[in-house]
């Protein structure tokens, strides 16, 4: 009963992805096969119901195994979609699903994270001929499609101006310091935080710490995007200089093992440690699982590092905002959601127009949602 409040509720203030929706029921996407690697929370079932609708049949992976949600997955899957996704799945069964998956041969791939794109590439190149195109909506899933040589067209949305000026930077930052404060009952008032990677959603979750009453220092190797943190008036640091100060310090890189047991050392006792980026692997959580961490309230761990020096874990080091909170509003979240549906669409529709490797979806995918703002 209360997932249906819930999806009233989301279903009444998402006007633009219900548009998308219903620009959905006139395609005939029977004949085609769409593997979804999403966030299954809450605000995927209405883009998961409109792809059913098509008569397209739909195969569900997480994203991420702490923000997956049994009952979201329960409710698709009446819905006619096939999912082989659970809350806390471990690697192996991961690996598991993904296989099953490429095993029942997609025709279209729509994914966060990358993962299932390149393991097919890489291991099933016979299943991977017969893929007509993906899209991918996460830096690191991109970075992750780099390194392999695509056989088909994958369209980046990651880097649509509406998604990544509006979604990775300012959904991102709020909803990070608003689950923190509702997680530790900390507010960050003179608190020293320490943001690493200063991409989109590193400059939003700076802006938010600010506005929050943070001093924020930033820790970014790229030259360019220290001249911008110090314009938004960051302390710019080296992890050696920032560490040791920094009473939170969170990742927001796309890449694993930013922090790990080089940086442990240089922490300061009661300094709390969160991910808001794609990987759960950020932050070195198996080099932290060595100290034995313990539970002290849902979603924060205490670590005891050598010497004494106790440190905190949030949501073990999954994306923050996904995995300890609701993730992004219901009516910010609308327009991302309908600039999936409409990026499915045009996938879809126009992929043949591509040759094989990443491209930016064209402008009119981000139009055709804008037009129906009121």
């Amino acid at each position: 009963m209360a997932l249906e409040a819930d999806l009233a509720w989301l279903r009444a203030h998402t006007p633009l992805t219900r548009r998308a929706a219903e620009q959905l029921v006139e395609e005939d996407w029977h004949d085609h096969t769409l593997c979804l690697a999403i966030h299954l929370d809450l605000k995927m079932i209405p883009v998961v119901e409109a792809l059913r609708q098509t008569g397209a049949r739909v195969l569900l992976l997480g994203a991420n195994p702490a923000t997956t949600r049994d009952e979201v997955v329960a409710w698709l899957t009446e819905a006619g979609a096939v999912a082989r996704a659970a809350y806390g799945m471990d690697d192996d069964a991961r690996l598991e699903a993904m296989d099953w998956a490429i095993g029942r041969r997609p025709t279209f791939l729509s994914e966060m994270g990358g993962e299932v794109t390149v393991r097919l590439v890489r291991m099933r190149p016979d299943v991977a001929a017969a893929v007509r195109a993906g899209m991918e909506a996460t830096g690191t899933g991109l970075r992750r499609l780099a390194e392999v040589a695509l056989p088909f067209p994958v369209f980046n949305w990651d880097e649509l101006p509406l998604k990544q000026g509006l979604h990775n930077r300012h959904l991102v930052g709020l909803t990070v310091w608003n689950t923190f404060l509702n997680v530790t009952g900390l507010t960050l008032h003179g608190r020293r935080v320490l943001v690493m990677g200063f991409g989109p959603v590193g400059r939003g979750i700076a802006d938010y710490a600010q506005r929050w009453g943070a001093i924020v220092a930033v820790a970014d190797p790229d030259p360019r995007r220290q001249v911008e943190a110090r314009h938004q008036g960051c302390l710019v640091q080296t992890l050696e200089e920032a560490l040791p100060a920094a009473q939170v310090v969170i990742t927001a890189t796309g890449r694993e093992r930013v922090l790990g047991s080089p940086q442990f050392r240089l922490l300061r006792p009661g300094a709390i440690l969160l991910n808001a980026g794609h990987s759960n692997l950020e932050i070195d959580v198996p080099a932290l699982r060595r100290f034995s961490p313990t539970p002290v309230r849902p979603h924060i761990e205490a670590v005891d590092l050598d010497g004494g020096r106790r440190v905190y874990l949030l949501a073990g080091g999954a994306m923050f905002n996904l995995a300890a909170g609701p993730g992004d509003p219901y009516d910010a979240f609308d327009l991302t959601s309908a600039i999936m549906l409409e990026g499915i669409r045009f996938m879809v529709r126009r992929h043949a127009e591509f040759p094989p490797g990443v491209h930016l979806f064209p402008a009119e995918v981000e139009h055709a949602v804008v037009a129906n703002l009121e």
